[in-house]
């Protein structure tokens, strides 16, 4: 029977003679109908990821070099272009819409013999925390499913927590990797903004947004992060900077220099249990030879306000384009004014989120609130990057929680958006001061569900923290 453990491991088996692609996605195919109910994919590219498996056999059998990827199976969260295939951002306003182009990611994954098996459920438009606002219906977290895997990316997940996939992308505005990693106990990195090319990526907050990727251990997150960082002539905004050999330099005996937030562990919103277990593996880190010490961060309760207005604001300049004239979903009401067509067709095709954030960004960008609101929230963020800069003159790395609880129950907080939005607390740092930031699964709650430790590097130092969470897993996990 097939089994994979690690890209390393599966890739030696093929090199063997022991394993196929083909068995790969045979395994995959029968492990995806098998966990339908959990609705973690929306489609299955079944006949192209078999054929494509065939293909990537008979060019191993004939010699031919193997890619970095070779027969690696990975799923694509539904924000993603992918040429000739349906995008919907899981939003009925998309619905049946098919991708020109294809993101430089997939592009990327592709020339190094990735297989490409389908498309993964999340909030719509990538807006959620719980992936309970999907067109397609909520996911169910594997582990549980009366609780929801966290969102926006839950489906990405879920997808690598079940054994779906070997890897998968996701896309991380304010936690959308990190937070369902944590609940679903697994590893979700958020690179540093830039050092993957968003083009292709269907854009919810434009200087927020990064893809990031979803793993079962280091080696392979590094191996995939490898492929899909760098420079990108279709993106403006990505780094020039040389990608590392990550993957071949994970091992690093080191003492490293950790700083915390006292304020974030004595939070009230914390589960009692999370912090006092961050607390306890602190202390272990020390006798262990580390540095770690608490930093006085007097913005915590800031964060969450001023990312709201940001993302917002960006998200409703963003989806002015998704009107019904060009591409996808049009209403049928008969209206003689062009305002009114906009009008219903955005009411029909939004779900209930993505309308909600759509009408708080356009209110705090409004004559007479953009100062308010607006341009307070970018002095906030203009406050965070310098405290964090400040951090790292002195340490190498933050040390928070991801969640403040474990996975939720199912509509548990579907009512309340401002319980919702202050689940993110510990997450949408990274965001606002586009630092690259990973959510290591190394606890258990006592309600059984996993929760993580969260470790934010300094820009660009991918390198270091995967180094560092390659050495937490080993020794603490």
């Amino acid at each position: 029977m097939f089994e994979f453990s690690s890209i390393e491991h599966y890739h030696a088996r093929l090199k063997e003679g022991r394993a196929t692609c083909l068995q790969a996605v045979e395994y995959s195919l029968q492990k995806i109908n098998a966990c339908s109910h959990l609705n973690a994919f929306i489609e299955i590219y079944k006949d192209e990821s078999l054929a494509r498996a065939v293909c990537l056999d008979q060019k191993r059998q004939q010699g031919m070099p193997m890619g970095k990827l070779h027969g690696v199976i990975v799923g694509l969260k539904d924000v993603i272009c992918y040429k000739d295939h349906v995008l919907t951002a899981s939003s009925g306003i998309l619905q049946d819409f098919i991708s020109v182009y294809s993101a430089t990611v997939v592009e990327k994954l592709l020339a190094e013999d990735a297989i490409l098996i389908g498309r993964l459920n999340c909030d719509e438009f990538a807006m959620g925390s719980s992936n309970e606002n999907s067109f397609y219906g909520k996911v169910l977290n594997a582990l549980d499913e009366t609780r929801i895997p966290g969102g926006s990316s839950g489906g990405s997940a879920v997808a690598v927590q079940a054994g779906l996939t070997m890897v998968s992308l996701g896309s991380d505005t304010g936690g959308s990797v990190r937070q369902p990693a944590d609940f679903c106990g697994i590893i979700g990195l958020k690179p540093t903004y830039g050092r993957i090319s968003r083009h292709g990526l269907i854009a919810y907050a434009s200087s927020f947004d990064q893809i990031g990727i979803f793993g079962n251990n280091i080696s392979d997150v590094s191996k995939v992060l490898e492929v899909v960082a760098g420079s990108d002539d279709f993106d403006s905004t990505v780094s020039q900077k040389p990608v590392e050999n990550y993957s071949t330099q994970l091992s690093h005996d080191k003492r490293y220099r950790f700083a915390f937030f006292k304020e974030a562990l004595d939070h009230p919103a914390i589960d009692p249990e999370i912090a006092n277990t961050i607390k306890g593996l602190i202390e272990k880190l020390k006798k262990d030879g580390h540095t770690v010490e608490p930093v006085k961060f007097e913005y915590l309760d800031y964060i969450v306000p001023a990312y709201y207005v940001l993302t917002t604001a960006e998200a409703s300049s963003n989806l002015s384009r998704f009107d019904g004239i060009k591409f996808g979903y049009r209403t049928n009401t008969t209206t003689g004014n062009l305002d009114d067509f906009y009008k219903q067709t955005r009411s029909e095709g939004f779900g209930k989120e993505v309308k909600r954030r759509i009408m708080l960004g356009t209110f705090v960008l409004s004559t007479g609130y953009f100062d308010a609101y607006f341009t307070k929230a970018q002095q906030v963020r203009k406050l965070l990057k310098e405290k964090t800069n400040l951090i790292f003159r002195d340490f190498d790395f933050i040390l928070l929680p991801t969640s403040p609880s474990t996975a939720f129950k199912i509509g548990e907080k579907s009512d309340d958006p401002i319980e919702m939005y202050l689940a993110d607390i510990y997450t949408v740092m990274a965001n606002l001061v586009g630092i690259p930031a990973i959510s290591l699964p190394l606890f258990k709650h006592s309600n059984q569900m996993p929760f993580g430790l969260q470790i934010m590097g300094n820009n660009f130092h991918e390198l270091p923290l995967l180094q560092v969470s390659e050495h937490l897993m080993q020794q603490y996990a």
